[in-house]
């Protein structure tokens, strides 16, 4: 009897979590979800990025990782933008021309990036490959910077806040309802951009194996025009009057000036430019949050700072670099297809955990999501390392079959991460500034993943790993050095593990621990007293 009611009770809980988030798709957030999906169909190149880094750029990891490094910082520049989707209308649009945007400068980042590769002489006669592939990489994560923040705002107008009551007038929407489609249309956009990633990187695998990775990067014109495609059918609640906000030109001002500043030590020669810009951009975005959340009362401002510190830290966990995959790619000999198998498990798994587990995340707090995240990405990490150290020939199996469990492409799990503060950066994002407020949060939570690649790139210069290089003549330039990488895995597994727990631990059970559904009042063993929603 007990064991027919376990079995009973598993298959409904599996039902509910299978069911959940088709449960809660409603057609109108689709073309809102067309977007982030056009933005995962970005992954398609990235296998041809790998070897095509490998085979035809000299570029060392440090300056790799360096690129990286610039690349993330227009996504801490997202207040910029949010100061224009907010308050600044193009064409008598707020939002949709945004798109637009965004579109124009992906098409131009993948015409350089194409053209690069191609060696065409009309682009590679216009700088070294360094700066000509920094460019197009910035190019391209401006335009996408630029559709996430109108997408983010959207997504806090995609869902109703009004109703039609049993006799037929449009009232207001209970707090707590909006407070759970708030949290699932997150979801929902992560689960579009993780089923776009799903869907093409086993297939940029396959393509970089047989066509050239000129011809992948020129594929990727099409994701532009899916975006442009989304946001046409797009409908939204239109602000009122009231809510529309004039330009904050102290938000605008900074953010300008920040850009500008950036831009400049990107292509500068300065010594430690990347730590300067990182540092900046932290004092300038603290107090810039400061700044919109000046009205907050002081309990929630806590909830909400507790939050950001907790998962900054644990988006900053560095990677190993580029060595690990020129070493797979070198000692293991896997090529393109069998790194296009590794990248699609590698966002297969979150993908099915995030859509079965999308009751559990937007129920449990964010203490807990994060500890799991923490221990299952060290656990998923350790693979790597017994490659490294010979587990496969100690065990008598195939390098291959050990790495069908790695994690060595960078798992994604940090897109679950994202969701808790999402949702609790959507619940407090006030009338007029949605766009603005969606912009610093994200933005800060951006910038840490430039904490992230500059820890990267310091671990890189402690243990140096390098593969050969060699000129057109056949002259070796650079010998293949794979030495240190096991001591450099090591240290990394360590750091990604131990100080992320003692933050989280620490920090969030002396602060309120907030649900990411803000509280459980939506739990089906009914609301809780409002003195309870940011209890411990």
């Amino acid at each position: 009897m007990n064991i027919s009611y376990t079995k009973l009770w598993l298959k409904q809980r599996f039902q509910k979590a299978f069911l959940t988030p088709i449960k809660a798709l409603k057609l109108r957030y689709v073309p809102l979800l067309l977007i982030y999906f056009s933005y995962g169909l970005s992954g398609i190149s990235a296998i041809a990025l790998t070897f095509w880094e490998k085979e035809d750029l000299a570029l060392s990891a440090e300056q790799l990782i360096s690129i990286s490094v610039w690349t993330m910082v227009p996504w801490t520049l997202k207040m910029i933008f949010g100061q224009m989707v907010d308050s600044v209308a193009l064409g008598g649009s707020r939002r949709k021309v945004y798109i637009f945007v965004g579109a124009i400068l992906m098409v131009a980042g993948v015409a350089l990036l194409g053209g690069l590769a191609g060696r065409y002489d009309i682009i590679t006669q216009l700088g070294s490959d360094y700066s000509l592939y920094l460019t197009a990489m910035l190019l391209l994560t401006f335009g996408f910077v630029i559709q996430d923040v109108t997408a983010d705002t959207m997504s806090t107008e995609v869902v109703d806040r009004q109703e039609i009551n049993e006799k037929g007038k449009l009232v207001p929407r209970k707090e707590k309802d909006i407070q759970a489609d708030l949290a699932m249309v997150q979801v929902l956009g992560r689960l579009s951009l993780m089923l776009a990633l799903f869907l093409v990187v086993g297939l940029g695998g396959y393509l970089a194996q047989r066509i050239s990775y000129e011809s992948i990067f020129w594929l990727m014109l099409g994701i532009p025009f899916i975006s442009c495609l989304g946001v046409l059918f797009i409908r939204l609640d239109e602000p009122k009057k009231h809510e529309q906000k004039p330009l904050d030109r102290k938000i605008l001002g900074g953010g300008l000036i920040f850009a500008v500043f950036s831009m400049f030590m990107a292509f500068s020669d300065f010594l430690y430019a990347q730590e300067i810009v990182f540092v900046v951009s932290l004092v300038l975005l603290v107090v810039m949050m400061k700044w919109i959340t000046r009205h907050m009362d002081e309990k929630k401002l806590g909830i909400l700072f507790s939050t950001l510190i907790a998962l900054f830290v644990f988006r900053a966990i560095p990677k190993v670099g580029p060595g690990v995959q020129w070493w797979a790619i070198d000692v293991l000999g896997f090529d393109a297809d069998f790194f296009g198998v590794l990248k699609q498990i590698s966002y297969t798994i979150p993908f099915l955990l995030l859509w079965l587990m999308s009751d559990f995340i937007t129920k449990k707090s964010v203490r807990a999501v994060l500890l799991f995240l923490v221990l299952a990405e060290a656990l998923m990490s350790l693979p790597e390392l017994g490659l490294y150290f010979g587990i496969h020939e100690a065990l008598g199996i195939d390098a291959r079959t050990v790495a069908l469990f790695d994690t060595a492409l960078e798992s994604p799990l940090d897109h679950f991460a994202m969701i808790p503060v999402l949702s609790v950066i959507a619940f407090y994002a006030p009338a007029g500034y949605r766009g603005t407020w969606f912009a610093i949060g994200s933005s800060l939570m951006n910038l840490a993943l430039t904490a992230r690649e500059i820890v990267t790139k310091y671990l890189n210069k402690m243990f140096v790993i390098t593969r050969e290089v060699v000129d057109e003549a056949g002259n070796v330039l650079v010998n293949e050095d794979y030495d240190e990488l096991g001591i450099l895995m090591i240290v990394r597994l360590v750091l990604g593990l131990i100080v992320p727990v003692i933050v989280i631990v620490l920090l969030l059970r002396q602060s309120p621990r907030v649900k990411t559904q803000i509280s459980e009042d939506i739990s089906e063993e009914g609301p809780i007293p409002p003195e309870k929603k940011f209890d411990v």
